[in-house]
């Protein structure tokens, strides 16, 4: 069976707490229902525990998946230095380039500007499944840095080769090769990729040349987990609905690359209110899709949205993979449609509003309102 990688559930929900300040908006809540203001505030909370990082293929089988849930990567080291990072899967606005970059320059030592990664093309990457389910570091990430790791070793034997070592006598750090004990005698790995192109003194019966492919299918999945605080302003007299705050806390193990993940959890959280405010496909009564297009189906602005406030969580690294990452592409969009929601909801409770429909537009908040009161919603 599967079990939850790591967690700290609490932490995330009080962090999310703080943030929000959701004592102080309590009570203003409670001042403007005593003064039976027009705009009342309502704050809707959201946690969640995501299982993602599509990954382990028996698991796969389980459950009648065609394909496979490993994932590759292949990394080649020209004779002056450069890196070519072939990964299996391919980004659409997600930052791969950056964060696989960063892996490999971290592994080898090797600048960040002169790691080139490579994606999208089968003819150079034919081995992978793609992105899909917040599995590109949790499963690509890992096969990078694994193929990383096996450069490490061939190098490994090369400076100890050269250097009239064991294996066993070299620390390792950075891109460097050290003798234990004897620092100054050492090797890095931009070095000897010239060593193994020029092949003048490899190790007996070792190939020249620097390339290497990882495969990699996890055992299990990960488990991102957050907690989402959502406060809105709704007009009871015209059913506008207005985001106040918006707080989200979210734990995806070991970050790599923290702009990037603060990008996806704003991203993320942007569209779940777009799912919970704006965005309907309507139909007319014989089935035509009657907002077929930007002019008609609705979706936010930047003024329609305030700036999401990010919380970082405990940070726990993933007990799945050696990186300890986790998914984060989802996470945003699984905990703000309910949170937003559930913030109409609280606003209007002290009318009897128990449910609203999503999208949560003027109309239908309106609607409900009147229903609530005794109309007849129409």
């Amino acid at each position: 069976g599967l079990s939850i990688d790591s967690g700290n559930y609490d932490a995330t929900l009080d962090q999310a707490l703080e943030l929000a300040g959701y004592d102080q908006l309590r009570k203003e809540q409670q001042v403007r229902r005593e003064r039976g203001d027009t705009k009342q505030i309502g704050i809707g909370l959201s946690t969640y525990l995501e299982m993602c990082g599509l990954a382990p293929s028996r698991v796969l089988k389980a459950l009648n998946y065609a394909a496979g849930g490993w994932d590759a990567a292949t990394i080649r080291l020209s004779p002056t230095g450069k890196v070519q990072v072939i990964a299996g899967t391919s980004p659409h606005g997600q930052g791969h380039a950056t964060t696989f970059a960063q892996i490999v320059a971290d592994d080898l030592g090797i600048p960040f500007d002169d790691i080139e990664v490579i994606t999208g093309d089968t003819t150079l990457a034919p081995l992978g499944m793609d992105t899909y389910g917040s599995r590109s570091i949790a499963i690509g990430g890992v096969a990078v840095h694994r193929a990383a790791m096996k450069i490490v070793e061939k190098t490994r034997k090369i400076a100890a080769h050269e250097l009239e070592v064991s294996d066993e006598d070299l620390d390792y750090a950075s891109g460097t090769f050290s003798v234990k004990g004897a620092p100054d005698r050492a090797k890095t790995v931009p070095g000897l990729a010239w060593s193994a192109w020029t092949a003048h003194d490899l190790p007996d019966g070792m190939e020249p040349g620097l390339e290497e492919t990882a495969v990699y299918d996890a055992a299990n999945f990960v488990f991102p987990y957050g907690a989402h605080i959502c406060a809105v302003e709704v007009d009871t007299e015209t059913g506008q609905v207005d985001i106040l705050k918006y707080v989200a806390v979210d734990d995806v193990g070991v970050v790599i690359n923290p702009q990037i993940v603060d990008g996806q959890v704003a991203g993320g959280v942007i569209q779940g209110i777009a799912e919970a405010l704006f965005e309907e496909a309507v139909y007319s009564d014989d089935g035509q899709l009657l907002t077929a297009s930007l002019t008609n189906y609705e979706v936010p602005a930047a003024s329609d949205v305030p700036s999401i406030v990010i919380g970082r969580g405990p940070e726990l690294p993933s007990t799945t993979n050696e990186l300890g990452v986790k998914g984060v592409g989802e996470t945003g969009t699984i905990a703000s449609p309910p949170a937003v929601i559930n913030a109409v909801i609280d606003a209007l409770s002290h009318l009897g509003v128990t449910d609203v429909p999503r999208p949560a537009s003027p109309e239908n908040v309106w609607r409900t309102i009147r229903s609530a009161r005794g109309g007849d919603g129409r």
